[in-house]
């Protein structure tokens, strides 16, 4: 039987490629679209699927018992989306980005009980390079200094992206640091760079996908590991990969990208 899928923003860049790919899968059915009231009726392609189509979740949810809700929208309608998600026992996985800190600590009461999967990147590469940073950045030791460059389209909001602060999360434990010593900005300071600090840097323009650069620059050598996104079709591949595997787990936490690739 295929697995049910809900798409929220289903008009967007991310939305409509989810959509569009649950269409194309054999063991996938998409159950419903939803878009803000204004732009619902961008979503009049879908009607062919037999999808519903609707700008309240609320009213989506009880008719589509058990399908998976995946969501790429922005941070205040996601947290709509996990509570009502939560309320009726829908699984959902969470790609937006840009969450408060208040935003987060919901996500992770709302996961204590009931399914919600949540990842800054769904991308299998950028998870692998996350597994690989900590011995590298071990290996290398303190005497290589470790900065950030990651670059997206004109239209993202967040800066540092949500990747490059997903990738920094190992860095900063291997080097024993927090996130108060990720340094954004040395426009307005006149002073050398801090031993103890990691630098990430935004750059803003045109249809970029994703580019995120991490530098470990060190005595007489650099190295550079870089992860180019050319299609969300990446991402969107993840977020479905992510819905096949939640069905099967238990509530109780809040799960992300690593606990799949290393089930």
């Amino acid at each position: 039987m295929a697995l049910s899928i809900i798409v929220m923003g289903a008009a967007g860049r991310m939305g409509s490629t989810i959509a569009r790919l649950v269409n194309e899968a054999d063991d996938l059915s998409l159950a419903a679209v939803l878009e803000r009231q204004e732009a619902e009726d961008r979503l009049a392609a879908f009607k062919a699927s037999g999808a519903l189509i609707s700008s309240d979740i609320s009213k989506v949810l009880p008719a589509c018992p058990g399908a998976v809700v995946i969501d790429f929208t922005a941070p205040e309608a996601t947290m709509v989306t996990a509570r009502a998600a939560a309320e009726n026992g829908n699984p959902v996985i969470i790609g937006t980005t840009g969450f408060s800190d208040e935003q987060l600590a919901e996500l992770d009461e709302l996961a204590s009980r009931s399914l919600v999967f949540r990842s800054a990147n769904m991308s299998v590469g950028i998870n692998v390079i996350m597994d690989i940073l900590p011995r590298l950045t071990a290996l290398l030791g303190d005497a290589y200094d470790v900065e950030m460059m990651e670059i997206h389209h004109n239209k993202k909001k967040d800066a540092p992206s949500g990747t490059a602060l997903l990738l920094a999360e190992p860095l900063l434990k291997a080097k024993g640091l927090t996130r108060d010593d990720i340094n954004t900005n040395r426009f307005d300071v006149r002073e050398p760079r801090k031993h103890a600090e990691i630098g990430i840097q935004s750059l803003r323009g045109g249809d970029v996908v994703g580019v995120h650069t991490i530098y470990y620059m060190g005595p007489g050598e650099r190295i550079e590991i870089t992860h180019q996104a050319h299609s969300r079709e990446n991402f969107a591949n993840g977020a479905l990969r992510a819905a096949r595997w939640i069905v099967s787990q238990k509530p109780g936490r809040l799960y992300n990208m690593q606990d799949v690739l290393h089930d």
